[in-house]
């Protein structure tokens, strides 16, 4: 960031961007605590996890009232304009993350009462390439890395084709006995919200290229497959998927 004459500014920018900062690190815990809790089996860690989500709706009720300030008060332009607005949407998308990050844990609570479904390890990988585009996408965000972002934005492809791939193979489990269809079910709504994470990470790598070089990514974002599910289970809500 640019310094300002008025050096109150340049405190408010930096404020901003350390709120966008400890949203971004709450956010990625959740989202391991919250995988940690799905494999380990782990009710009481997936509960925490539930109960920590008010922090970042807390962090983005900052993020927000600070965005209005600078707005009002310094009517900021060009780059800095980029900066701030660009904050709100950022804000939002972490804010989404952790939504479905407590979507995740929510469902490893009731997964961790039933009988494990028997799956490869395409949903523990599906975990950690979403883990490592949020950690990468904010690690480029610290660093108004457009090159890193890019990388997070291309990287949603791998992230489809696995969603894609585990999406085949719950089905297939659930075609086969149907006493996996209620935990595969489970799921298969976890998997969607580990997707939607990766979404969200692509659109905040989208908006620090907009931040930095003033302009919005011109290529259509890649996609690495498409599934959907039909199937629902007492408990689905709107924001699970």
């Amino acid at each position: 960031m640019a310094s300002h004459i008025v050096k109150s500014y340049d405190e408010q920018l930096r404020k901003l961007n350390d709120t966008l900062v400890r949203m971004g690190g709450v956010v990625e815990s959740q989202i391991s605590a919250a995988m940690q809790a799905l494999t380990r089996r782990d009710p009481d860690l997936a509960l925490a996890t539930v109960a920590g989500d008010a922090r970042v709706d807390e962090l983005e009720r900052q993020v927000d009232e600070q965005v209005v300030t600078l707005l009002a008060l310094r009517q900021p332009m060009a780059s800095d304009l980029r900066l701030v607005v660009g904050s709100l949407r950022i804000a939002s998308d972490l804010e989404r993350m952790a939504d479905y990050a407590k979507n995740v844990a929510k469902r490893s609570v009731a997964l961790s009462q039933m009988t494990p479904v028997s799956i490869a390890a395409t949903l523990p990988r599906m975990g950690r390439v979403a883990q490592e585009m949020v950690k990468d996408v904010l690690d480029a965000y610290v660093a108004r890395d457009v090159d890193k972002a890019v990388a997070v934005w291309n990287r949603d492809e791998e992230l489809d084709a696995l969603h894609a791939s585990l999406f085949r193979e719950l089905v297939t489990h659930m075609m086969e006995d149907a006493r996996n269809i209620t935990p595969a079910t489970h799921l298969l709504f976890i998997a969607k919200n580990l997707e939607r994470i990766g979404d969200h990470a692509t659109n905040v790598a989208e908006a620090i290229h907009f931040q930095v070089v003033g302009r919005m990514l011109s290529d259509a974002r890649p996609k690495g497959g498409e599934a959907s599910v039909a199937v629902v289970v007492p408990g689905a809500t709107a924001g699970d998927a």
